[in-house]
């Protein structure tokens, strides 16, 4: 597939560099430059040349790259002029470009057409702006592993067998003359189950790149002046928050972005959960509680001083209506009480977050929390929409397995069939046309 109209952009970041490029994509891109630089441009080669105006005059002098398609990256005529980066030096060269047939692109169109035409898949393209985006050299680094194919190699594993598998049932079901008994044959039984096995696999992988990615999202609750917001401030490494020795000191919910090891940790002070002394503290603390019912992982703070119970159903009668999530207790101002900073127990850790200490031992449980591993090798950054689409997919394969033991073996192909949709969505072989748009919208112009 390939569109009929040249798109051109500024391909380099706004504002003056030392170097800005035009990039230019289209049946016309050849022309344009033609007519830019007076000179023809010979494939994959560096010219040196200038960039003319219309009536003559040098623009800028640079170098014009041509790459004919579809040995480019959008599969169609693409070439790049590197200007000095000078943002009106730039607007002049994009100006001759439209002036003379092409249009500005859309932003993320030249990936979009690279997917339209075949040049990368839909994991691909979101590795591009997931690399461009990267908020740390981990992020970074599985983000260039899913551009090089490692998550959409995956999902073609598990198609691959799914395949295989429709194929055998589907015969069976469209010519029972065969006399093909699949509900009978134990081979369909453990191909599922195996199945089953590698697509659990690659969704864990997929909820640890989307963790790095996304990040993961932390809530400090606890009692007043327990030391919640000293905490804040001792993980932010900054006076993000207040800190006093008055009680309910925090009346609003605070957020700080952290990084252990690459991971970002979203964080979040909250005030002093309490029968509410005053309409402000009141909106506090329901803002507290409509915190913990969305977060990842809990940071229970406890003062040492004054809570001698470690166990959570004494700290925390009531309860936190979210089994699922974990909870750390954290027993602060140890230095008050000479107890030993770190890990006390598996989820108890001693700290004194005006101190910083335990601190170590409260990012490595974090870290433990999170699934954090140093070997970065076969992983890969994955959206929400990935784990989606996998989700819907497991789902797929155990409803597969439950008709398969009632012997309902068209519901099974059905299951099967869906199954492969689902996972067709994430390399983008099957997906509808507002989600491309919503995907490649948030892209900037120039890719």
């Amino acid at each position: 597939m390939t569109t009929q109209d040249t798109i051109a952009a500024q391909a380099t970041a706004a504002g003056r560099g030392g170097i800005g490029v035009i990039r230019i994509s289209g049946d016309q891109a050849v022309s344009i430059a033609h007519k830019i630089t007076g000179q023809d441009l010979a494939p994959r080669h560096a010219t040196y040349t200038a960039f003319l105006s219309q009536n003559g005059h040098a623009i800028d002098q640079g170098i014009a790259i041509y790459f004919p398609g579809p040995n480019s990256f959008t599969g169609e005529d693409v070439v790049e002029l590197q200007a000095h980066g000078g943002p009106f030096l730039l607007d002049d060269l994009l100006k001759q470009c439209t002036d003379y047939g092409a249009r500005i692109a859309r932003p993320g169109e030249f990936s979009e057409r690279a997917f339209l035409n075949d040049k990368i898949d839909l994991v691909q393209a979101e590795a591009i702006a997931d690399l461009i985006d990267a908020g740390s050299r981990q992020a970074a680094r599985l983000a260039m592993q899913s551009l090089q194919g490692v998550f959409s190699e995956n999902i073609k594993q598990l198609k691959d067998k799914l395949i295989a598998l429709r194929i055998y049932i589907e015969a069976a079901i469209d010519f029972p003359e065969e006399e093909i008994d699949f509900l009978a044959d134990e081979n369909i039984a453990n191909d599922l189950a195996n199945l089953e096995t590698q697509l659990a696999a690659t969704l864990a992988e997929a909820q640890q790149g989307s963790i790095m990615r996304e990040g993961i999202h932390a809530v400090i609750i606890g009692k007043p002046n327990a030391g919640k917001s000293s905490l804040l401030n001792a993980l932010a490494g900054q006076q993000s928050a207040i800190v006093t020795h008055i009680e309910g000191t925090t009346r609003d919910v605070l957020r700080e972005t952290i990084q252990i090891d690459g991971i970002p940790m979203h964080v979040t002070d909250t005030a002093g959960i309490r029968e509410a002394r005053d309409a402000v503290e009141k909106i506090g603390i329901e803002r507290a509680i409509d915190e913990i019912s969305r977060a990842d992982l809990i940071l229970l703070v406890t003062d040492a001083e004054r809570d001698t119970a470690t166990d959570l159903q004494s700290l925390w009668p009531k309860g936190i209506s979210r089994p699922e999530v974990p909870v750390l207790i954290l027993r602060n101002k140890v230095d008050l009480t000479q107890e030993t900073p770190g890990l006390h127990e598996t989820d108890n850790i001693n700290i004194s977050a005006k101190h910083d200490l335990g601190l170590d031992a409260l990012k490595q449980r974090l870290k433990e929390i999170i699934g954090y591993q140093e070997d970065l090798q076969g992983k890969f950054l994955a959206r929400r929409r990935h784990l989606t689409a996998l989700e819907k997919a497991q789902q797929g394969l155990t409803l597969a397995r439950s008709q398969l033991a009632v012997g309902a073996g068209e519901l099974v192909a059905e299951e099967l069939r869906l199954c492969q949709q689902s996972l067709s969505e994430i390399t983008g072989e099957f997906t509808a046309d507002d989600l491309l748009g919503e995907i490649f919208s948030s892209f900037c112009i120039g890719k």
